[in-house]
């Protein structure tokens, strides 16, 4: 039989009578913490044990291998509660058909919690000093610390807390929680939260947070102020919002951010930039409340896309100029989606010639594709004539029909002449538009109706417009 016997957080008041006699029961008895205040309370009731390798593996071959029928293994407070060796020893012994038996105490959280009557009526979070900086936690929720016992573990937690409170905002440090003799607590600002001094039976008990006090910084808090948003007491707006809802803004986010780059302001951009990453924090944040996915599983997904795909960079494939990287990404890319085609996977729901001029691109890729531009424009002549033809025979289908040829026969010219088809068709129009509102100026300050011009005056108002307006 394995013991696991819980001493209780700290003086003789803390050991239970059901623990102490187990203890006597066993043949051997194994103390996890020798310089625990625990270990006085087994000396005074005359209880002999020997000190349990710091070691799990040394820790773990020794209980389970000792020749002893009875073995106990004493930790302070609870064996459940921050001890990994119990846990460690629960599972070995499964595995082995050993039989244990749990002989518990009141942990460290109870006394901790009774040394500055804090009623933890919020809930509580149990949080090991030892996992950071890789721990997550809940502000809003207090939350207790344990394995702070140097300064650098302490200055550790200290620094993880300010990514979240105030630096004003008080917390209690508590020394030797459950022993009445040497018990004490202190309460500090976070900022003073290094000056102080720790050992092993130091805990942090930080209380709960309200979303108006708290910091928000980096990737992080954003995240966090997007989940505050979504939350049962957010913004009814936001928790209104779905997929399917939020797709319009999406595209609008979008075009704003293409208009900032096109302005060449960088903090327009910066300000775009922002809006257009809310929208994807919004949806891995609604996606996260159904179990789907989080914002970090998009993170992770993309980082691991982003190295598979580029075997130059990460691995030991070579690519010298732009074109072999885009042609081993349409094969890297097409082997793990398990596509038949290269041209599967562009959304139909993108703007047409942004669209073709991607389609194109990737039949060019493979070896779809005319000798030279000179090839394209013939193509262009081509099917201009044949639009003619098909415009005198007044069929509607043919003629859109022709359109398309036309309009991606053009699409293609841009490919060949390296110019983007929808940014060229996009600025066109704001140049139009911008020498059109100049016409329509210039004939109201001549006190004329744009409807009266004739074709002549037409012609001559377009060319001043474009003389006045620059491009």
């Amino acid at each position: 039989m394995i013991y696991l016997v819980g001493l209780g957080a700290g003086g003789a008041q803390e050991l239970s009578e059901y623990a102490l006699n187990a203890l006597r029961r066993a043949q051997r008895v194994f103390l996890t913490h020798p310089d625990h205040p625990s270990a006085r309370a087994l000396k005074w009731a005359g209880v002999d044990y020997e000190p349990c390798p710091q070691e799990p593996e040394k820790a773990l071959e020794l209980i389970l291998n000792a020749p002893e029928r009875a073995v106990a293994v004493a930790t302070p407070g609870h064996p459940l509660v921050a001890n990994l060796l119990s846990a460690t020893i629960l599972q070995a012994a499964t595995e082995r058909g050993r039989p244990v038996r749990l002989v518990p105490s009141r942990s460290f959280i109870e006394p901790t919690l009774e040394a500055v009557l804090f009623p933890a009526v919020e809930g509580l979070q149990v949080l090991d000093a030892r996992r950071l900086p890789h721990l997550r936690f809940d502000p809003t929720v207090p939350s207790l610390w344990f394995g702070v016992e140097t300064p650098e573990r302490l200055r550790a937690v200290q620094q993880q807390l300010a990514r979240f409170y105030p630096p004003a905002f008080e917390a209690f440090l508590i020394h030797a929680p459950g022993d009445e003799s040497l018990t004490e607590y202190r309460r500090v600002a976070l900022h003073q939260l290094h000056q102080l001094p720790c050992d092993a039976i130091t805990y942090l008990l930080v209380p709960s947070c309200s979303r108006r006090e708290q910091v928000y910084s980096g990737f992080e808090g954003l995240a966090r102020v997007v989940a505050a948003l979504r939350a049962p007491d957010g913004c009814p707006w936001d928790r209104e919002q779905t997929h399917e809802s939020l797709k319009p803004h999406l595209l609008e986010e979008t075009y704003e951010t293409l208009e900032a780059i096109d302005s060449g302001d960088p903090v327009a951009l910066r300000e775009e930039l922002g809006d257009l990453l809310l929208q994807v924090l919004m949806h891995s944040q609604m996606a996260r409340e159904t179990g789907a996915f989080d914002i970090d599983g998009v993170v992770q997904y993309l980082t691991e896309k982003l190295i598979s795909r580029h075997p130059h960079v990460f691995g030991e494939a070579h690519a010298e100029t732009a074109e072999q990287v885009l042609k081993n990404w349409d094969r890297t890319k097409q082997a793990q989606s398990g596509r038949e085609s290269v041209l599967e996977g562009v959304p139909r729901a993108m703007p047409a010639l942004a669209r073709a001029q991607e389609i194109s691109k990737r039949a060019a890729r493979v070896g779809f594709e005319w000798d030279s531009i000179y090839g394209v424009l013939d193509k262009l002549r081509e099917e201009e004539t044949e639009l003619r033809h098909t415009i005198e025979s007044g069929d509607r289908d043919r003629i859109a029909s022709e359109l398309g040829d036309l309009l991606f026969t053009v699409v293609n010219i841009a490919r060949h002449a390296q110019v983007d088809a929808e940014d060229a068709l996009r600025t066109m129009v704001d140049r139009f538009t911008r020498r059109f509102q100049w016409m329509e100026a210039e004939a109201a300050r001549q006190g004329r109706a744009l409807e009266s011009l004739s074709a002549d005056e037409w012609e001559e108002l377009w060319q001043r417009a474009k003389e006045s307006v620059e491009n």
